[in-house]
């Protein structure tokens, strides 16, 4: 057999291509449309209604708008749903780019720790070479915006609004990347001259403040103390005056973020079910709680998440979100497409396979704000609110199936309360140490 493409090859392409008089027709349909425009299931769009026997009512749809905020307009959401039902409200929002200052500034401490702790790595080593990658990003996970609440707190958005670049952080994000890549090749090569840990630190307070300040021109400096005002449905005005952040989520949220526990699904030979796993260099705060989780048969996730629904609260998530996803419909369904019929071929990995071979991971955060169960209470499909604003979906709101679910959702955040002792022994053991370029790393 040859190891090149023959002519030969070429012809017996050419003529398999031609033999389903199909084959053609597809051609033609994806070069005017496009792949999912010419494969899209509309049996599958009318099956896909968006009612469901456990429906959270939530306020209008937020927007992440161009930055990769989604993990943290997720947690803000099922937060400012807790302040919405206390003080009665139509409509709040918490700020997100108060939290967003303060997770780029840890992040950057954390990178520039993450330098000091590794100076004896070769410049070229793999491990290196990731934490040059992205050194603040905008993605997270849910213990990364946990530690950021607990520590600093949060504050209405009114209070530190959005500005260009926290709505579009690309720019900023690039200058940010481009000093502490700099700053990291100061440390190490003043480390390679001789430079002691207490010298190398007191440099890392000098960039610290550079950082600090960048942040400020970029998004503003965050609030020490605020007015609350607002009015709420019986149109009655209120007025609480100079709160701290923390007083803010203390009085007004009072989640016990502690209480809330990471499962994820991810169903890989490497990584055995009831076990709890965290991630090597993967953190915002650095005296924070570690990112961790435990790792259970994708049913676990679901009934953990349908508890919490029933007691009327929202559950962040973590997917892959453009896996067999209709955006403008708002719909992510196995069967959305057909694939496999435009194709004429399969696509047969597993969940587990597709982790091992790069081919998913999680990409995206949302909120499940309700449910559809049938009358074995089994789920059908998943209520969602997204942070892509309301001109898409169900205004804003996503449908999930529930064999969508198995197949791409990979993480869910409940209270430690609907958990079984057995999946709570699990959490609370020794994690298994994962490398930091595992995919359960990722950041949504």
């Amino acid at each position: 057999m040859n190891t090149f493409i023959s002519q030969e090859n070429l012809k017996m392409y050419s003529e398999n291509f031609h033999s389903v008089p199909v084959h053609t027709i597809a051609m033609n349909a994806v070069i005017a449309n496009g792949i999912n425009a010419s494969a899209k299931n509309y049996d599958a769009i009318c099956q896909d209604t968006p009612v469901y026997s456990i429906h959270l009512d939530q306020g209008k749809v937020t927007n992440q708008k161009q930055s990769g905020r989604c993990w943290m307009f997720a947690a803000l959401n099922c937060m400012r749903f807790q302040v919405m039902k206390k003080l009665n409200l139509e409509e709040f929002e918490l700020s997100q780019n108060f939290t967003f200052f303060y997770d780029k500034l840890e992040k950057a401490n954390y990178f520039l720790e993450s330098i000091l702790k590794t100076l004896d790595e070769p410049t070229d080593s793999r491990l290196i070479a990731h934490l040059l990658t992205a050194p603040v990003q905008d993605g997270g996970q849910w213990d990364m915006i946990a530690n950021i609440v607990s520590k600093y707190g949060v504050v209405p958005k009114a209070a530190m609004p959005e500005t260009k670049s926290s709505s579009s952080s690309r720019e900023m994000d690039s200058y940010l990347t481009e000093k502490l890549r700099g700053y990291a090749c100061k440390i190490r090569s003043a480390y390679e001259n001789g430079a002691t840990m207490e010298e190398l630190r007191e440099q890392k307070a000098d960039m610290m403040t550079t950082i600090y300040r960048m942040l400020c021109i970029c998004l503003g400096e965050p609030p020490k103390s605020f007015d609350f005002e607002y009015r709420d449905k019986d149109n009655r005005f209120h007025r609480d005056a100079n709160l701290t952040p923390k007083d803010f989520y203390q009085k007004y949220v009072g989640i016990e973020l502690s209480d809330y526990i990471s499962l994820i699904n991810a169903p890989t030979k490497t990584k055995p079910f009831y076990r709890s796993y965290t991630v090597a260099y993967l953190g915002n705060v650095v005296e924070g709680q570690p990112v961790k989780y435990v790792n259970l048969p994708s049913d676990e996730l679901k009934k953990a998440a349908i508890a919490q629904l029933k007691d009327g609260e929202p559950v962040w998530f973590g997917c892959d979100v453009g896996k067999r996803e209709a955006r403008d419909e708002g719909i992510l369904d196995l069967d959305i497409y057909k694939l496999e019929d435009l194709f004429d071929t399969s696509f047969p990995m597993n969940k587990g396979e597709r982790l091992d071979y790069g081919q998913s991971l999680m990409t995206h955060a949302m909120v499940f704000q309700g449910v559809d169960l049938d009358e074995e209470e089994k789920p059908i499909r998943w209520r969602v609110e997204n942070s892509w604003g309301d001109e898409i979906g169900d205004k804003g709101f996503f449908l999930i199936t529930d064999e969508w679910f198995d197949e791409y959702n990979y993480q869910v955040v409940v209270n430690k309360k609907y958990l079984s002792e057995e999946v709570l022994r699990a959490f609370s053991s020794e994690p298994i140490v994962l490398d930091p370029w595992d995919p359960m790393g990722s950041l949504a």
